[in-house]
Protein backbone atom coordinates (compact mmCIF):
# COMPACT_ATOMS: atom_id res chain seq x y z
CA UNK A 1 0.00 0.00 0.00
CA UNK A 2 2.78 2.40 0.92
CA UNK A 3 4.37 1.63 -2.41
CA UNK A 4 1.22 2.76 -4.25
CA UNK A 5 1.08 5.99 -2.29
CA UNK A 6 4.73 6.78 -3.01
CA UNK A 7 4.28 6.01 -6.71
CA UNK A 8 1.20 8.32 -6.87
CA UNK A 9 3.14 11.14 -5.18
CA UNK A 10 6.02 10.75 -7.57
CA UNK A 11 3.74 10.84 -10.62
CA UNK A 12 1.84 13.90 -9.28
CA UNK A 13 5.10 15.77 -8.61
CA UNK A 14 6.42 14.87 -12.07
CA UNK A 15 3.26 16.23 -13.73
CA UNK A 16 3.40 19.48 -11.77
CA UNK A 17 7.05 19.93 -12.60
CA UNK A 18 6.30 19.38 -16.30
CA UNK A 19 3.49 21.92 -16.21
CA UNK A 20 5.70 24.47 -14.50
CA UNK A 21 8.48 23.88 -17.03
CA UNK A 22 6.03 24.32 -19.87
CA UNK A 23 4.73 27.58 -18.36
CA UNK A 24 8.25 28.90 -17.89
CA UNK A 25 9.13 28.01 -21.49
CA UNK A 26 5.94 29.66 -22.75
CA UNK A 27 6.73 32.80 -20.74
CA UNK A 28 10.24 32.95 -22.15
CA UNK A 29 8.95 32.45 -25.72
CA UNK A 30 6.32 35.21 -25.22
CA UNK A 31 8.92 37.64 -23.84
CA UNK A 32 11.24 36.94 -26.78
CA UNK A 33 8.36 37.48 -29.22
CA UNK A 34 7.44 40.82 -27.62
CA UNK A 35 11.09 41.91 -27.74
CA UNK A 36 11.29 40.98 -31.43
CA UNK A 37 8.15 43.01 -32.13
CA UNK A 38 9.69 46.05 -30.43
CA UNK A 39 12.80 45.91 -32.62
CA UNK A 40 12.68 48.36 -35.59
CA UNK A 41 11.96 46.74 -38.91
CA UNK A 42 14.97 47.21 -41.16
CA UNK A 43 14.43 47.62 -44.88
CA UNK A 44 15.87 44.97 -47.06
CA UNK A 45 18.71 46.24 -49.24
CA UNK A 46 16.66 45.58 -52.37
CA UNK A 47 13.68 47.52 -50.96
CA UNK A 48 15.90 50.48 -50.04
CA UNK A 49 17.47 50.45 -53.49
CA UNK A 50 14.04 50.45 -55.16
CA UNK A 51 12.90 53.35 -52.95
CA UNK A 52 15.94 55.45 -53.88
CA UNK A 53 15.47 54.68 -57.59
CA UNK A 54 11.79 55.68 -57.45
CA UNK A 55 12.63 58.94 -55.67
CA UNK A 56 15.33 59.81 -58.20
CA UNK A 57 13.01 59.07 -61.14
CA UNK A 58 10.31 61.29 -59.59
CA UNK A 59 12.78 64.16 -59.13
CA UNK A 60 14.06 63.71 -62.69
CA UNK A 61 10.54 63.81 -64.17
CA UNK A 62 9.71 66.92 -62.12
CA UNK A 63 12.86 68.67 -63.38
CA UNK A 64 12.03 67.77 -66.98
CA UNK A 65 8.48 69.14 -66.66
CA UNK A 66 9.73 72.29 -64.90
CA UNK A 67 12.51 72.90 -67.41
CA UNK A 68 10.79 71.97 -70.66
CA UNK A 69 7.05 72.52 -70.23
CA UNK A 70 5.68 74.47 -67.26
CA UNK A 71 7.40 76.17 -64.36
CA UNK A 72 5.48 77.41 -61.28
CA UNK A 73 6.02 81.04 -60.32
CA UNK A 74 4.58 83.10 -57.46
CA UNK A 75 3.94 86.84 -57.36
CA UNK A 76 5.96 88.55 -54.59
CA UNK A 77 5.04 92.21 -55.28
CA UNK A 78 2.22 94.42 -56.51
CA UNK A 79 3.97 95.78 -59.60
CA UNK A 80 1.55 93.93 -61.92
CA UNK A 81 -1.70 94.93 -60.21
CA UNK A 82 -4.52 94.66 -61.13
CA UNK A 83 -3.61 91.78 -63.49
CA UNK A 84 -1.58 89.87 -60.89
CA UNK A 85 -1.81 90.11 -57.11
CA UNK A 86 0.59 89.24 -54.31
CA UNK A 87 -0.11 85.62 -53.41
CA UNK A 88 -0.95 84.50 -56.96
CA UNK A 89 0.70 81.30 -58.18
CA UNK A 90 0.93 80.74 -61.92
CA UNK A 91 2.43 78.47 -64.55
CA UNK A 92 5.02 79.80 -66.98
CA UNK A 93 4.77 78.32 -70.47
CA UNK A 94 8.35 77.39 -71.39
CA UNK A 95 7.90 76.39 -75.10
CA UNK A 96 6.02 79.64 -75.92
CA UNK A 97 9.17 81.44 -77.15
CA UNK A 98 11.56 78.52 -77.55
CA UNK A 99 14.43 77.86 -75.15
CA UNK A 100 17.55 79.64 -73.95
CA UNK A 101 19.98 78.72 -71.20
CA UNK A 102 17.81 80.73 -68.78
CA UNK A 103 14.92 78.36 -69.45
CA UNK A 104 16.73 75.79 -67.33
CA UNK A 105 17.66 75.83 -63.63
CA UNK A 106 20.80 77.86 -62.88
CA UNK A 107 21.24 78.58 -66.62
CA UNK A 108 23.19 75.33 -67.01
CA UNK A 109 22.04 74.42 -70.54
CA UNK A 110 24.78 74.94 -73.16
CA UNK A 111 22.51 76.95 -75.47
CA UNK A 112 23.61 80.03 -77.42
CA UNK A 113 20.83 82.65 -77.61
CA UNK A 114 17.59 80.68 -78.34
CA UNK A 115 16.51 77.50 -80.07
CA UNK A 116 13.06 77.04 -81.68
CA UNK A 117 12.65 80.77 -81.12
CA UNK A 118 9.24 82.46 -81.42
CA UNK A 119 9.05 86.19 -80.79
CA UNK A 120 6.82 87.55 -78.00
CA UNK A 121 3.77 89.58 -78.93
CA UNK A 122 3.15 93.06 -77.60
CA UNK A 123 1.01 92.75 -74.49
CA UNK A 124 2.25 89.31 -73.42
CA UNK A 125 2.98 88.87 -69.71
CA UNK A 126 6.39 87.23 -69.43
CA UNK A 127 8.92 86.04 -66.88
CA UNK A 128 12.55 86.93 -67.54
CA UNK A 129 15.96 86.85 -65.88
CA UNK A 130 16.80 90.36 -64.67
CA UNK A 131 19.63 91.68 -66.90
CA UNK A 132 21.43 93.34 -63.97
CA UNK A 133 21.14 90.25 -61.71
CA UNK A 134 20.58 86.99 -63.57
CA UNK A 135 19.74 85.16 -60.34
CA UNK A 136 16.47 87.13 -60.01
CA UNK A 137 13.35 86.58 -62.12
CA UNK A 138 10.92 89.40 -62.93
CA UNK A 139 7.43 89.34 -64.40
CA UNK A 140 6.23 92.27 -66.55
CA UNK A 141 4.23 93.05 -69.69
CA UNK A 142 5.85 93.44 -73.13
CA UNK A 143 5.22 97.02 -74.23
CA UNK A 144 8.02 97.71 -76.71
CA UNK A 145 9.34 95.49 -79.51
CA UNK A 146 12.77 95.69 -81.17
CA UNK A 147 13.13 99.00 -83.01
CA UNK A 148 10.27 100.75 -81.17
CA UNK A 149 10.61 104.11 -79.48
CA UNK A 150 8.97 104.35 -76.05
CA UNK A 151 8.30 107.42 -73.92
CA UNK A 152 6.04 108.44 -71.04
CA UNK A 153 4.82 112.05 -71.11
CA UNK A 154 2.71 113.36 -68.24
CA UNK A 155 1.67 109.83 -67.41
CA UNK A 156 0.66 108.90 -70.94
CA UNK A 157 2.44 106.13 -72.80
CA UNK A 158 3.71 106.87 -76.31
CA UNK A 159 4.86 104.11 -78.67
CA UNK A 160 6.57 105.21 -81.88
CA UNK A 161 5.43 108.76 -81.06
CA UNK A 162 1.76 107.70 -80.98
CA UNK A 163 -0.21 108.06 -77.75
CA UNK A 164 -1.63 104.78 -76.40
CA UNK A 165 -5.41 105.03 -75.81
CA UNK A 166 -6.73 104.52 -72.30
CA UNK A 167 -10.22 104.71 -70.83
CA UNK A 168 -10.92 105.59 -67.20
CA UNK A 169 -12.79 102.85 -65.34
CA UNK A 170 -12.91 104.60 -61.97
CA UNK A 171 -11.07 105.26 -58.71
CA UNK A 172 -10.24 102.39 -56.38
CA UNK A 173 -8.72 102.03 -52.93
CA UNK A 174 -6.06 99.35 -52.76
CA UNK A 175 -3.81 98.10 -49.97
CA UNK A 176 -0.16 99.05 -50.32
CA UNK A 177 2.19 96.09 -50.15
CA UNK A 178 4.35 96.02 -47.04
CA UNK A 179 2.83 99.00 -45.22
CA UNK A 180 -0.77 97.76 -45.33
CA UNK A 181 -2.02 101.32 -45.87
CA UNK A 182 -4.87 102.14 -48.23
CA UNK A 183 -4.05 104.14 -51.35
CA UNK A 184 -6.31 105.62 -54.01
CA UNK A 185 -5.52 104.75 -57.62
CA UNK A 186 -7.16 105.40 -60.97
CA UNK A 187 -7.96 102.29 -62.97
CA UNK A 188 -7.79 102.47 -66.76
CA UNK A 189 -8.33 100.12 -69.68
CA UNK A 190 -5.32 100.53 -71.98
CA UNK A 191 -5.21 99.38 -75.61
CA UNK A 192 -1.74 98.74 -77.00
CA UNK A 193 -0.89 98.84 -80.73
CA UNK A 194 -2.13 95.61 -82.26
CA UNK A 195 -5.25 95.54 -80.10
CA UNK A 196 -4.05 94.14 -76.76
CA UNK A 197 -6.44 95.31 -74.04
CA UNK A 198 -5.53 95.23 -70.36
CA UNK A 199 -6.10 97.16 -67.14
CA UNK A 200 -3.58 99.42 -65.43
CA UNK A 201 -3.34 101.43 -62.20
CA UNK A 202 -2.11 105.03 -62.00
CA UNK A 203 -1.75 107.04 -58.77
CA UNK A 204 -1.54 110.19 -60.87
CA UNK A 205 0.09 111.44 -64.06
CA UNK A 206 2.82 113.30 -62.20
CA UNK A 207 4.73 110.53 -60.43
CA UNK A 208 8.45 109.73 -60.62
CA UNK A 209 8.33 107.72 -63.87
CA UNK A 210 5.54 109.68 -65.58
CA UNK A 211 7.96 111.83 -67.60
CA UNK A 212 10.82 109.95 -69.18
CA UNK A 213 13.39 110.16 -71.90
CA UNK A 214 12.80 108.59 -75.30
CA UNK A 215 13.85 104.92 -75.25
CA UNK A 216 14.86 103.19 -78.49
CA UNK A 217 14.58 99.41 -78.11
CA UNK A 218 17.69 97.63 -79.52
CA UNK A 219 17.54 94.60 -81.80
CA UNK A 220 16.73 91.33 -80.00
CA UNK A 221 15.57 93.27 -76.93
CA UNK A 222 12.18 94.11 -75.42
CA UNK A 223 10.78 96.94 -73.31
CA UNK A 224 8.86 95.81 -70.23
CA UNK A 225 6.44 97.69 -68.00
CA UNK A 226 4.37 96.79 -64.95
CA UNK A 227 0.60 97.31 -65.02
CA UNK A 228 0.83 99.17 -61.70
CA UNK A 229 2.56 102.02 -63.50
CA UNK A 230 3.53 104.16 -60.50
CA UNK A 231 4.71 101.21 -58.42
CA UNK A 232 6.91 99.24 -60.83
CA UNK A 233 10.65 98.97 -61.40
CA UNK A 234 10.75 98.15 -65.10
CA UNK A 235 12.53 99.01 -68.34
CA UNK A 236 12.04 102.72 -67.66
CA UNK A 237 14.76 102.33 -65.01
CA UNK A 238 17.77 101.60 -67.22
CA UNK A 239 20.28 100.95 -64.44
CA UNK A 240 18.02 98.37 -62.78
CA UNK A 241 16.03 96.62 -65.53
CA UNK A 242 16.50 98.41 -68.84
CA UNK A 243 16.05 96.64 -72.16
CA UNK A 244 15.54 92.88 -71.77
CA UNK A 245 17.50 90.61 -74.16
CA UNK A 246 15.46 87.96 -75.97
CA UNK A 247 17.64 85.20 -74.50
CA UNK A 248 16.75 86.33 -70.95
CA UNK A 249 13.09 85.49 -71.46
CA UNK A 250 12.09 82.37 -69.52
CA UNK A 251 8.51 81.98 -70.72
CA UNK A 252 4.99 83.36 -70.96
CA UNK A 253 2.67 83.55 -67.95
CA UNK A 254 -0.38 81.50 -68.95
CA UNK A 255 -2.78 80.93 -66.06
CA UNK A 256 -3.12 80.93 -62.27
CA UNK A 257 -3.33 77.59 -60.49
CA UNK A 258 -3.60 78.98 -56.94
CA UNK A 259 -4.16 82.30 -55.20
CA UNK A 260 -4.08 83.21 -51.53
CA UNK A 261 -4.69 86.50 -49.74
CA UNK A 262 -1.35 86.12 -47.89
CA UNK A 263 -2.91 84.67 -44.74
CA UNK A 264 -1.77 81.23 -45.83
CA UNK A 265 1.14 79.87 -47.83
CA UNK A 266 0.74 77.16 -50.44
CA UNK A 267 1.76 74.41 -47.98
CA UNK A 268 -0.54 75.59 -45.15
CA UNK A 269 -3.48 73.47 -46.29
CA UNK A 270 -5.42 73.86 -43.04
CA UNK A 271 -5.77 77.63 -43.69
CA UNK A 272 -6.93 77.36 -47.30
CA UNK A 273 -10.72 77.61 -46.72
CA UNK A 274 -10.32 81.13 -45.30
CA UNK A 275 -7.53 82.44 -47.50
CA UNK A 276 -8.03 81.11 -51.05
CA UNK A 277 -9.20 83.64 -53.63
CA UNK A 278 -11.63 81.24 -55.26
CA UNK A 279 -12.55 83.68 -58.05
CA UNK A 280 -8.93 83.72 -59.27
CA UNK A 281 -8.33 79.97 -59.45
CA UNK A 282 -7.36 78.86 -62.99
CA UNK A 283 -7.73 82.44 -64.26
CA UNK A 284 -6.34 82.97 -67.76
CA UNK A 285 -3.55 85.58 -67.97
CA UNK A 286 -3.41 85.84 -71.77
CA UNK A 287 -4.54 89.35 -72.76
CA UNK A 288 -7.63 90.12 -74.81
CA UNK A 289 -6.73 91.11 -78.38
CA UNK A 290 -9.19 93.25 -80.33
CA UNK A 291 -9.65 93.38 -84.06
CA UNK A 292 -8.37 96.58 -85.65
CA UNK A 293 -11.94 97.65 -86.40
CA UNK A 294 -12.83 97.39 -82.70
CA UNK A 295 -9.89 99.43 -81.39
CA UNK A 296 -10.78 102.68 -79.60
CA UNK A 297 -9.80 106.15 -80.78
CA UNK A 298 -6.93 107.93 -79.06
Amino acid sequence: MYQHILRWCFEWFSCKSGDMSEKVENSIDKAEQEEDEKKPVLLDKNELSEFVKTALVAVFIALIIRSVFFEPFNIPSGSMKPTLLVGDYLFVNKPAYGYSKYSFPFGIAPIEKRVWAKEPQRGDVIVFALPTDLGIDYIKRVVGLPGDTIQVRRGRLFINDNIVPRELVGTKEIIEDGSGREKKVNEYIETLPGGTVHRIYEVSDMERLDNTQVYTVPDDHYFMMGDNRDNSQDSRVLDHVGYVPFENIIGRADFLFFSTNSYAHLIEIWKWPWSIRYDRLFMDIDPVRLKVSDMPDK
